[in-house]
């Protein structure tokens, strides 16, 4: 009479895991943010929330209380380990965000609890990875960002000198010099400046032109660089590891078939 091995069933903790960690779950949540999202931006519309204000009301409030149990189920699962992923520590301070009363003097908050759409970056992968690039590109940024500082000053200094007589509006002062420069760094608006600087100082186009190539296309693009760099170190570590685990995965199976022939032809196992 063959024995019946029963396997003991998995604990509630077990379960919720793997109810939480199904693909199904994410992707509801995705929809709620989604469904989130779009009920924040209809409650813009005064004549849309006079006529349907208590359903769109309700709705938020439904949805925040789900990312709550959510956030309820996934301490449960993770416990202490929740906060050591820090996209978790995001939906946390996200969600929390949004539970914080918004009447009275908190009343400001209540346009914070857009935020909640921001959800989306930790639940989808792919903007994930852009996150996470652009943070490992921070450092690189950081040496740009003092390279284009000094390079504005020093041309709002300069600008200031040559054109605060011609031009007082843009170039009357250092901080209205910083402030055009910079409009003009976006190349918004900068023929017309250049052009009013110009009928009064011909030679000022050799000014504008090289600040364009240094401030613009030089050092905005060394940003660029930065950040495409970051994301293709990031994919090329995503590739390795995926290929780790797929010859690991080899592996183990070459050794399990070993295993099986091993002992049809009768060998001891090694």
């Amino acid at each position: 009479m063959n024995k019946i091995i029963s396997t003991p069933a998995p604990d509630l903790r077990e379960r919720v895991r793997i109810f939480i960690e199904n693909p199904r779950f994410d992707q509801a949540i995705i929809a709620l943010i989604v469904v989130n999202a779009i009920t924040l931006g209809i409650e813009t519309s005064p004549a849309i929330v006079a006529r349907f204000g208590d359903v769109l009301y309700a709705i938020d409030r439904a949805v925040l209380a789900v990312f709550v149990v959510e956030l309820l189920l996934r301490f449960f699962v993770y416990r202490r380990r929740y906060f050591h992923e820090p996209w978790r520590v995001f939906d946390f301070v996200i969600v929390g965000i949004a539970l914080m009363p918004a009447s009275g003097a908190f009343s400001v908050l209540r346009s914070l609890r857009v935020l909640r759409v921001l959800r989306l970056i930790s639940m989808v992968p792919s903007m994930r990875r852009v996150v996470n690039a652009l943070l490992t590109a921070m450092p690189g940024m950081a040496s740009i960002v003092g390279l284009m500082a000094l390079v504005l000053y020093v041309s709002a200094v300069m600008a200031t000198k040559l054109f605060g007589g011609i031009a007082p509006e843009f170039f009357g002062s250092l901080g209205s010099s910083l402030f055009t420069l910079f409009q003009i760094m976006t190349v918004e608006g900068w023929p017309d400046i250049a052009r009013g600087v110009m009928d009064q100082s011909p030679y000022a186009w050799i000014f504008f032109v090289t600040y364009l190539l240094i401030a613009t296309f030089m050092v905005l693009n060394l940003f660029i660089a930065v950040v495409v760099n970051a994301m293709q170190s990031q994919v090329a570590e995503e590739l390795k590891g995926a290929e780790e685990i797929h010859t690991q995965l080899i592996l183990d199976e070459v050794r399990a078939l070993r295993g099986e022939i091993e002992q049809l032809r009768g060998y001891p196992k090694s």
